[in-house]
């Protein structure tokens, strides 16, 4: 689903496109809601600089089993796996 944000929104918010979408991605991974690998395509980051990114933030990681099946699927729909 796509989502537009207004530009005057953005100006607003004194934010880019892209650290909109890293700002929703770690809120989502904080509330356990993204996987690690989801949660780092949203913000448009590799799985190694969206974990940078947690730990300047100070935010932990959770993985689990769970989680790492999901990213597993999230592989083999994107044919990486």
């Amino acid at each position: 689903m796509p989502l537009t944000i207004p530009d005057e929104i953005l100006a607003a918010a004194d934010i880019t496109e892209l650290e909109l979408k890293q700002e929703l991605a770690l809120t989502l991974f904080q509330q356990e809601r993204l996987t690690l690998g989801r949660a780092s395509s949203l913000a448009g980051m590799s799985q190694r600089e969206f974990q940078r990114l947690l730990a300047d933030r100070r935010i932990p990681i959770h993985y689990g089993v769970e989680e790492f099946k999901q990213d597993l699927e999230t592989l083999r729909q994107m044919g990486r796996f």
